[in-house]
């Protein structure tokens, strides 16, 4: 069945209707990413308030959401609270899923306006319908059992007092679409869950016979061997072999911890998988204080290593705190840190330290529910924090060079001084520093590679998840689908798209996000290096400024977009957006333009 529509929800006005969605934003956008950044341009206007009733929030769906196999995903796009930049971040589980299954014929759900009290968005066989939601303080395990029977994506006590990095919580807290600040955005909009009723899609007969296939594949490549064994958790082990491991708020490269915390420690606490008996089976399933919790990589490296704690129970039940709070674990491992130093330099009357699991446990529900000054601070991020109590660094030590971010996102735990090319994967990540688009540090370290190699690796890596994420694919089993980017699965389903011309699809949708950046007023100087990658850690690594700007340089001629970073007109018109492009938006030339319209 061909997704043409999606649900839009009114909360000002109270209403839920469906349309359509153009033919050619579908050709050209896919859904996923690339419908929701086309969406996002269309439809906000320079400098909204992501916390304002005129931003958007899309639940967005793709394609073939249901019918790959892997984990079906969803992809929440905005206007983020926490860097002012475009937002898409991801979560599986079974809501995606249950969702593709209740709108049929739906790319999403496109949310609009606030509410004027709380309300819940229920989707089930009698339709779409906004209802009083009565659990407002509640934590993201708590709302999810108030629904028996349905899958859940909510927001817990941070989204409710607008954390600029909440997230949106689904499967009782066990996935989130974490990072930027997606469950503010649904805070500020007093939007409590979205609830779904009904059964997971059909799958066609006509694509039966290629899941099995992809599905064997997955198996047996060498990204779902390493699912199976050890997953996202093992990423902790690798950062540390490799001294890319950022230890104690980026202090050193290697954490001595690391064994007590990552992959070992981990399926030694198992009591099982969240999907025993498949044969791709998911994350590691472990019994915290705070209940069952199922920790990522991000878990053991930002709230272990990063915070120096190396028992791995501390760390779970940190990493379960943050679930049911509803708090990205990468960002509250990151204030934590800060505050560290910050008290460690006095900076700021704080008592938590390093290998303090209880002390940073009890930070992090002070910052959820911004208990205090300090906690309020931290919950606008690294940098507003270092603002309201550091000044602005005019004195020996400044707060802003505690803890890296790039575009106000902290960096998670791959550090550039032990990976260079994770510098520039951050600097140019469309939505802050982020290790998601690009993951250099995965060959680097194992064999010396020259600058051109480096800028191909990312941006390219950029171009296929910018497709794949549009789709939305399982962010593994992308790795098996990269060769033709999905090209057979679509054809499958009647759409008309071969591997050269999606390539051109991935390279529209990361240009009309840069276009939407820019237009919001970022430009080179946001592609930054931050201050504490220049400060030799322990060992004395760092980043060269440099060599830096050069390969900054040299990514900006690959991507054909000018010295100060914007996108050319040539560019432009190449892939398909001259006529969508508003005169708000600043380009870098005055190249003739030559195409018109979605292309």
């Amino acid at each position: 069945m061909h997704r043409d529509a999606v649900l839009r929800v009114d909360l000002s006005a109270g209403t839920v209707r469906r349309e359509s969605v153009p033919e050619r934003w579908r050709r050209c956008y896919l859904g996923g990413k690339g419908l929701g950044a086309r969406y996002l341009y269309d439809e906000l206007e320079a400098d909204t308030d992501p916390l304002g009733p005129q931003n958007r929030l899309f639940f967005a769906l793709g394609p073939l959401s249901g019918y790959l196999p892997g984990e079906t995903r969803y992809a929440a796009v905005t206007k983020s609270p926490l860097t002012g930049t475009f937002l898409d971040s991801y979560a599986g589980g079974s809501f995606p899923e249950t969702l593709a299954g209740a709108l049929p014929g739906c790319l999403g759900i496109v949310v609009e306006g606030a509410a004027e009290e709380p309300v819940s968005l229920i989707i089930d066989e009698e339709g779409a319908r906004l209802e009083p939601a009565e659990n407002w303080g509640a934590d993201t395990v708590e709302t999810a059992e108030a629904y028996p029977n349905a899958s859940v994506a909510c927001i817990g006590p941070a989204g409710e007092q607008e954390v600029v990095y909440a997230t949106v919580a689904s499967d009782a807290g066990e996935h989130h679409a974490g990072r930027g600040g997606v469950g503010a955005v649904m805070g500020s909009k007093q939007l409590k869950a979205v609830v779904v009723r009904g059964e997971n899609p059909d799958i066609p007969p006509a694509i039966e016979a290629l899941r099995e296939q992809t599905t064997a594949d997955y198996a047996d490549h060498a990204t779902g061997r390493w699912q199976a064994a050890s997953g996202t958790l093992e990423s902790v082990d690798f950062a540390d072999e490799v001294g890319a491991l950022a230890t104690e708020g980026w202090q050193a490269g290697h954490f001595a911890g690391s064994e007590s915390v990552g992959i070992a420690a981990a399926q030694e606490a198992a009591v099982g998988r969240e999907r025993d008996g498949e044969r791709v089976p998911g994350g590691f399933r472990v019994r915290t204080e705070n209940g069952e919790s199922v920790p990522r990589g991000a878990t053991p490296i930002s709230l272990g290593a990063g915070l120096g704690i190396d028992d791995f129970d501390a760390v779970a039940t940190l990493g379960a705190t943050c679930d049911r709070l509803g708090i990205d674990v990468i960002e509250a491992g990151s204030v934590v840190a800060w505050a560290v130093l910050a008290g460690e330099a006095g900076l700021v009357e704080e008592s938590v330290e390093f290998g303090d699991g209880e002390g940073a446990k009890k930070l992090v529900e002070r910052v959820a529910t911004r208990k205090d000054d300090l906690a309020d601070a931290l919950a606008e991020g690294v940098g507003a924090a270092a603002a309201r109590f550091a000044g602005d660094g005019s004195g020996a030590l400044s707060g802003k060079e505690l803890m890296p971010t790039v575009k106000a996102m902290a960096l998670p735990g791959y550090d550039p001084r032990g990976a260079a090319g994770m510098a520039l994967a951050y600097a140019t990540s469309d939505r802050g520093g982020c290790h998601r688009r690009a993951r250099p540090v995965e060959e680097e370290v194992f064999a010396d590679r020259t600058r051109e190699e480096t800028v191909r690796h990312v941006a390219d890596a950029q171009t296929a998840r910018s497709v794949l994420w549009s789709l939305v694919a399982d962010d593994f089993l992308g790795d098996v689908l990269r060769e033709d980017f999905g090209a057979e699965w679509l054809q499958a389903v009647g759409i008309d798209h071969d591997a050269g011309s999606l390539a051109r699809v991935g390279e529209r949708i990361w240009t009309l996000v840069r276009l939407f950046n820019a237009r919001e007023g970022f430009d080179r100087a946001d592609d930054e290096l931050p201050a504490r990658l220049r400060q030799p850690r322990e060992d004395g690594s760092v980043v060269d400024p440099e060599a830096f700007e050069q390969t900054l340089d040299a990514y900006y001629g690959y991507r054909g977009w000018g010295h100060d970073g914007l996108p050319t007109h040539e560019l432009v018109a190449a892939v398909g957006l001259t006529g969508t492009v508003d005169d708000e938006t600043p380009l870098s030339s005055v190249d003739a333009i030559t195409t018109e319209g979605d292309t």
